[in-house]
Formats: structure tokens, sequence, C-alpha cells
């Protein structure tokens, strides 16, 4: 009997302790530049596409470049990125879905980047936005998915369990 609690005590000890740190390796969070949605071989958005234009301009999403296609080596992974908000669905005040770009201005005063440099953000729990182009990090399961938006084509989609300000 005196054998038996010692062990029965480690093998909870050891089970609690697998619990706490298995499934935490396991989801480890890759930090992704916007770089690394972009194919090997491909290059960045060029400069002169960074420009702002005027409101008035007709259709700013016809102006969207070609994406040269999209990583699947993200797919199903839990990743960290910082970009700017571009809300597009409310939940009261807080944003509940939202394109994730690369810098300010992006489908909005300028023409959108291609697909494969844009995030279509989605999250169960409204962020409050402080406005438009808000810098922040969003974490959560990255997959590669073809979504079509007013504004522009988007090559992936995030399910966020985590949208913050960003703290550079």
């Amino acid at each position: 009997m005196v054998t038996r609690t010692p062990t029965r005590r480690s093998f909870c000890i050891a089970a609690a302790a697998f619990c706490a740190t298995g499934p935490a390796q396991a989801r480890s969070i890759v930090d992704l530049a916007w770089s690394d949605l972009l194919p090997e071989g491909s290059t960045e958005m060029p400069p002169a596409l960074r420009g702002v234009l005027e409101h008035d301009e007709a259709d700013i999403a016809a102006r969207q470049p070609r994406s040269s296609g999209v990583r699947t080596d993200w797919n199903g992974q839990t990743v960290r990125m910082n970009g700017f908000i571009v809300p597009l669905d409310y939940d009261g005040t807080g944003v509940i879905a939202f394109m994730l770009v690369p810098y300010v201005g992006a489908c909005v005063h300028v023409p959108p980047p291609p697909a494969n440099q844009l995030v279509f953000v989605t999250s169960a729990r409204p962020y409050e936005s402080q406005g438009l182009f808000e810098p922040v990090t969003v974490t959560g399961k990255l997959t590669t998915a073809a979504t079509r938006t007013q504004l522009a084509d988007v090559g992936y989609a995030l399910t966020a369990n985590r949208v913050e300000a960003y703290r550079g």
C-alpha cells in the first residue's frame, strides 16, 4: 500500500505537468512578417503603389495587382501578425471582422496590395477599435482562403484568439 501512493501521486503530478506544458508546446505561436506570406521568389509590394490617391477616384479595388499565389505551409498554424485594421463588420461598437493590411491606406486610399498581402480576420470577441487603420497584433489560426470583399480580393483568413493594440 505504501509504495502505491507515491507511484500514483507521481503519476498524477507528471500527468498534470504534461497537461500544463504539452498543449502549449504543440500550439507554439509563429511570428509572421508580411514577407512570410509571399511564395518563394515573389517580391513585396512596389513602393509606387503605396502613394495616396484622391478619395473620389473610382474603383481603387480594380487596381489591385495580381497575386503571385499564397503559401500553404502556414495552414492551420497559430500565428501572430502585426498590421493595420480595415473594419468590415461590427458587433455593437466592437469590430468582429476586418482586413489586416500591411500599411496605412491599403484598400481605402490606395490600390490594395495583392491578395497574398491581405488577411481576412474574424473574431468571436469584438475588438474595440480606435478607428480606421489602427495598428494591432493579431494571434490566431491562419488558413489560405480566397475571399472577395468590396475592397479587395484576400488570400488568407485568420480566426483570431486575440486582437490587441500594437505595442512596438
